[in-house]
């Protein structure tokens, strides 16, 4: 066994660096980042700077706001904790005029969803954040990542989570700016250059197979599709650069909008806890 294998959490606390935290893209998989920002809840570690995409974007918010975990956690299940919940506040979301429907796809405003979903513990303005933090999103037509890191905080989220197809742009700057994960799907490259120690954890997952063994349909091939692109730009990224530690939790079998099973993924990837922990014991180890 090393030495690191038996340090305790207040040894690794005390010898952990500063500490970037990057949580990426992925639906509903994402509320397993809850489970890292414990991990470091334990080690008594605050991140130094946090970046996100997607649904990263809206944990990290709540994280860089101060929010632990748990806590996190808690305003999860409150808000996600039953399907009929889920539901309703879906039903407040719903589009109100024909122009919010386009090509027979009804078209959600994410601004809205991120009142109905962002804790109102969190600021409206970046600089008003505990721990520095960004967000990405994509420029529509110009075709072009955007970092966003000051100004509005719920409006760059709602930004970065507006996936095609199932929310409407958000214009930024006079952009039109889509979901995050089209360009940058895990942006731990975002983070400042000062950092000492970089942990993303990915949630993109794979496509979810049809327990019926059927294709695909046109719903979860877009779904589907947008998962292909965002693995493969993170697996050409990986080619050139990696975290310090990278995280992927069990969540093949969880779809991009299960957000009526949050009690499910939380139980089904509460291991992600005990492995961040892990995997920063082990890069300490190896830099020692």
């Amino acid at each position: 066994m090393t030495e690191i294998a038996i340090m305790t959490d207040a040894a690794l606390q005390q010898t952990i660096p500063s500490l970037g935290l990057a949580l990426g893209g992925g639906g509903a998989r994402g509320l397993a980042h809850v489970h890292a920002l414990a991990a470091l809840d334990d080690l008594g570690v605050r991140p130094s700077a946090i970046v996100g995409c997607s649904i990263g974007a809206l944990i990290g918010a709540a994280a860089a706001a101060g929010l632990s975990g748990a806590e996190i956690k808690d305003e999860t299940l409150a808000a996600l904790g039953r399907p009929a919940d889920v539901w309703g506040k879906v039903w407040k979301l719903r589009p109100r005029s024909l122009a919010d429907i386009v090509g027979g796809l009804p078209l959600f405003d994410p601004e809205a969803a991120i009142r109905e979903f962002l804790p109102e513990r969190v600021p409206d303005d970046f600089g008003d954040l505990p721990i520095p933090f960004s967000t990405v999103a994509a420029d529509y037509y110009g075709a072009a990542e955007v970092e966003i890191g000051a100004g509005s905080l719920r409006r760059a989220v709602a930004a970065s989570i507006a996936l095609p197809a199932l929310f409407r742009s958000v214009e930024i700057g006079g952009l039109p700016l889509i979901d995050g994960g089209v360009v940058n799907p895990l942006p731990f490259d975002k983070l400042p250059e000062d950092i000492g120690m970089i942990v993303a954890v990915d949630v993109v997952g794979m496509p979810v197979r049809s327990d019926k063994g059927r294709p695909p349909g046109a719903r979860e091939a877009l779904f589907g599709s947008s998962q292909i692109l965002m693995q493969a730009l993170i697996s050409e990224k990986l080619k050139s650069r990696q975290p310090d530690v990278l995280i992927r939790p069990p969540i093949d079998g969880v779809g991009v909008l299960d957000f009526t099973k949050a009690k499910e993924i939380l139980a089904a990837t509460a291991c992600v806890r005990e492995e961040v922990k892990a995997a920063l014991g082990r890069r300490l180890d190896a830099a020692a």
